[in-house]
């Protein structure tokens, strides 16, 4: 289940995409727009930057803005970065360690096939694609 700190960075993702080419977003109009706790927020962006997909200023003319163009992120990223390995079961985290019940279980192809449809699901969706028809023009 994608929690709401996953949902809202990806709603956070779609309001700067949307406005780019329109100087830094101040996090409060996020809030106001999206209908989400500013402070909330707060701790959202923080792991967005952090993340390298966002950039923040202060001041006078700050606020948050992308780092890459809409079309140079996958919603999988997004969402992994802020809700971690999308794998249905420990053995099928990246880098998890060996299961020693692997060659004899009978569940993990169920699993196996889970993952990666949902993994195929969400990186190959692109922040671009949950603009609509309404898409800025970030060529500028």
């Amino acid at each position: 289940m994608i929690s709401t700190k996953g949902r809202y960075a990806l709603r956070v993702m779609v309001d700067l995409a949307q406005h780019i080419g329109q100087g830094n977003v101040p996090l409060k109009d996020i809030a106001d727009r999206q209908d989400i706790s500013k402070k909330y927020l707060e701790v959202i962006v923080k792991e967005l930057v952090r993340g390298g997909f966002v950039q923040g200023a202060s001041g006078k003319g700050g606020g948050y803005s992308l780092l890459r163009k809409p079309e140079e992120y996958t919603v999988g990223e997004i969402i992994e970065l802020l809700e971690g390995s999308l794998a249905p079961v420990a053995c099928l985290e990246h880098g998890a360690k060996p299961c020693p019940r692997a060659a004899n279980c009978e569940t993990l192809p169920l699993w196996k096939e889970y993952h990666q449809t949902v993994h195929d699901f969400f990186y190959s969706r692109r922040l671009s694609d949950l603009l609509g028809k309404q898409d800025p023009i970030y060529f500028i």
